[in-house]
């Protein structure tokens, strides 16, 4: 299994420091993948405009968008960014869409919030034609550029519910789920479905990719459980309490442990989604997946 790592995005130190030595170990270190998410409202930086320095900041690693809420945005403009993000990184990018599940950030940007599912499968059939080379409408020059990598990145389904997973099958290379404590129960569940889904229509078995919190820095407990109550507190203060007074993934022993369940899965990768901007969490996540 592929062992990946997300930049911390979210939180308020998040500086051209922490962009230039993330991107720095992450690609040096023993990682797959980079991503990033996206959220509008609420302190966290423009995930196009991080992901898009990382690209020309890295060499090695694969980038990954985690999610694009396609919905939210023109999908002609989303295929034009992942086609420049594509370029840049010379063919490293593996986009992730999905319809989140903010309607705070749709109103932000006055995208309804109405529909989206159905949105969503129509926005990945416009980018994929922008990727062909499709004029947007008649009498009008293809939208440039074109990607670096033949029909453009792969794409993944950010879903986790079954009605989400099963829609994607037809037009996803992968699944990418989640599992907050890094569970293996969830991740059980998600790639089942998605694997029969893919079955139901004919297609070869989907990429599978999942992720969890974790936190390695110093204080990591009380840290990990802060940064999924803020996380989480949109859905009610009990809620987010109550769930982030679960996580227990904030030790090296947690974090193995996750890790090797999610690995008798079937997971092709996963990605571990710090809870600070520390340095440290990159080092000993890097530990980790160098003695695995």
């Amino acid at each position: 299994m592929k062992i990946s790592i997300c930049v911390p995005y979210a939180k308020p130190e998040y500086d051209r420091a922490t962009t230039l030595d993330w991107c720095r170990l992450a690609d040096e270190g023993p990682f797959e993948s980079l991503g990033c998410g996206e959220r509008i409202v609420g302190h966290t930086q423009d995930m196009r405009v991080v992901l898009s320095a990382a690209c020309a900041l890295t060499r090695r690693v694969r980038i990954v968008p985690s999610l694009y809420i396609l919905p939210m945005h023109s999908a002609v403009r989303a295929a034009k960014e992942l086609a420049t993000m594509d370029v840049l990184s010379e063919g490293r990018v593996t986009a992730t869409v999905g319809v989140g599940g903010r309607e705070e950030d749709y109103r932000a940007v006055g995208a309804s919030f109405e529909k989206r599912l159905k949105r969503l499968d129509e926005g990945v059939a416009a980018m994929r034609s922008v990727w062909a080379g499709e004029p947007p409408f008649e009498g009008a020059d293809p939208v440039g550029p074109v990607p670096f990598t033949k029909g453009g990145p792969p794409i993944w389904s950010g879903a986790m519910m079954p009605k989400s997973i099963a829609r994607s099958a037809k037009w996803a290379d992968g699944l990418y789920g989640f599992t907050m404590n890094g569970d293996a129960d969830p991740v059980r569940q998600q790639f089942q479905l998605a694997l029969e889904a893919w079955k139901s229509e004919g297609r070869d078995r989907p990429y599978l990719a999942t992720g969890f919190w974790c936190c390695l820095a110093d204080d990591a407990d009380a840290r990990l459980k802060k940064y999924v109550y803020d996380y989480l507190k949109i859905a009610g203060d009990e809620v987010g309490k109550m769930i982030a007074d679960t996580m227990s993934t904030s030790s090296e022993d947690a974090v193995r442990r996750a890790l090797d369940g999610i690995e008798a899965e079937g997971c092709d990768e996963c990605f571990l989604v710090p809870a600070t901007a520390d340095l440290v969490e990159v080092d000993r996540l890097a530990e980790i997946a160098v003695k695995r």
